[in-house]
């Protein structure tokens, strides 16, 4: 039996019987297969380190025909959005690589899938075609049957208006992800607490993806010089995700201003998920600050742990009272609750999972990397350390999750 660390991929890879290409985000070939250069009629050193557009131009002679610039939109999207785009059959000419100006008509069917890097954003881009020229020619040549004739400049006319109809999807996409941040941003608080505790906030969507908005922060005083600090996540996308994002956090603020405690609001809170669809699975976090007794009292439902960062620069996680997401047992079960003792001059740092988790990578690394972040800025005021926070955590190209970040001084 042969192992996986025996297997010979380069070998695989130009063995492949389709034409594959690999790219960077950039869209400059940084491999191609045997195949592919075949069926392009091009040598390695004429397609490998050049930019797509340079290396395979639209046909000049037929402005109509922008099937190369298709490719590129498509590639540039599934960079953006981390996510798979099979194109509809189309045609984009190529130039005779011996003949400099004189141009064959071609046909292709592509697909473009993501190559994730170890920090979980998109680093490669694969580009897999199906040459299918010779299938059109045969049902639209001398000889052809006319009903198959037919049919394939059917086939044809309906690809084109499907590729059209993707693309118009994904502007209705993109006109919703930006509808749901602007009523995520009208529901989340921008004042009140905010400012008489000097807390700095954050919020990050996601880089080009669609699945956004079901991430809240909260802060809410409470009586006898006490605060309730919230964070959560909701499962879920656009428009759907900010409606129950805006339902579940305006329930928990109202939950923690008669509660005893977060465990009996997030009780409340859990209870009440169960009347809302799409709330199921949320997670969520809730801490309450007796600034007069110096104490944290903390209740998680499923959330990466919040962060105390002391004056010294040591970090404790407030991991000792989580339990499972709202919804996930059918009974109900009183949730648990740990406290924790903070000193004047220290910070509470609450966050989603887009701050730390990354694809393929266990959530104990990440935690690390926020550990590390919150001493190596220890003693910067709020808004500081939040910049700093992002900076050191998100991928340069942005988060591949959506964020949010509370940073406030104890």
């Amino acid at each position: 039996m042969v192992n996986a660390s025996e297997i010979d991929y380069e070998a695989v890879f130009q063995a492949l019987p389709s034409a594959v290409a690999l790219f960077t985000t950039d869209l400059v070939y940084i491999d191609v297969n045997e195949e592919f250069l075949s069926s392009l009629g091009r040598t390695r050193d004429q397609v490998v380190g050049r930019y797509l557009p340079d290396a395979f131009p639209d046909n000049p002679e037929e402005p109509a025909v922008t099937g190369m610039a298709k490719l590129q939109a498509s590639l540039r999207w599934v960079a953006a959005t981390g996510q798979r785009d099979a194109m509809t059959l189309h045609r984009y000419d190529v130039e005779l690589p011996d003949r400099p100006g004189v141009w064959e008509e071609r046909y292709w069917s592509p697909v473009n899938v993501p190559v994730f890097g170890p920090d979980g954003k998109v680093a490669l881009l694969l580009h897999r075609e199906e040459d299918i020229t010779e299938l059109v020619r045969s049902r639209s040549g001398p000889g052809s049957d006319d009903r198959a004739t037919m049919l394939e400049a059917e086939l044809v006319t309906r690809a084109r208006e499907l590729q059209e109809v993707n693309e118009r999807l994904r502007q209705a996409h993109a006109r919703e992800r930006e509808v749901a941040l602007t009523l995520q941003g009208a529901m989340l608080p921008a004042s009140g607490p905010l400012q008489d505790h000097r807390a700095a906030v954050r919020y990050r969507p996601a880089v080009g993806a669609l699945n956004v908005c079901g991430d809240w922060y909260d802060l809410v005083d409470l009586p006898d010089n006490c605060m309730a600090v919230a964070v959560g996540d909701v499962v879920g996308q656009g428009l759907a995700a900010a409606g129950v994002m805006g339902q579940l956090r305006s329930a928990l603020s109202a939950a923690s201003r008669i509660a005893d405690g977060p465990a009996q609001a997030l009780e409340a809170l859990g209870l009440y998920a169960r009347s809302v669809d799409g709330a199921e699975s949320t997670t969520a976090v809730t801490v309450f600050i007796d600034y007069d007794s110096h104490i944290i009292a903390y209740s998680s439902a499923g959330h990466p742990p919040p962060a105390l960062l002391h004056r010294d620069g040591t970090v404790d996680f407030l991991d000792q009272a989580t339990d499972p997401p709202l919804g996930a047992r059918p009974e109900h079960v009183p949730r648990p609750q740990a406290e924790i003792e903070f000193t004047e001059g220290a910070a509470l740092v609450l966050y989603t999972d887009g701050l730390v988790e990354r694809r393929r990578e266990d959530i104990d690394c990440g935690l690390a990397r926020l550990a590390d972040s919150l001493t190596s800025h220890r003693g910067a005021d709020p808004e500081t350390l939040a910049d700093a926070l992002l900076a050191d955590l998100l991928p340069p190209s942005g988060a591949t999750d959506d964020t949010a970040l509370v940073v406030l001084p104890l």
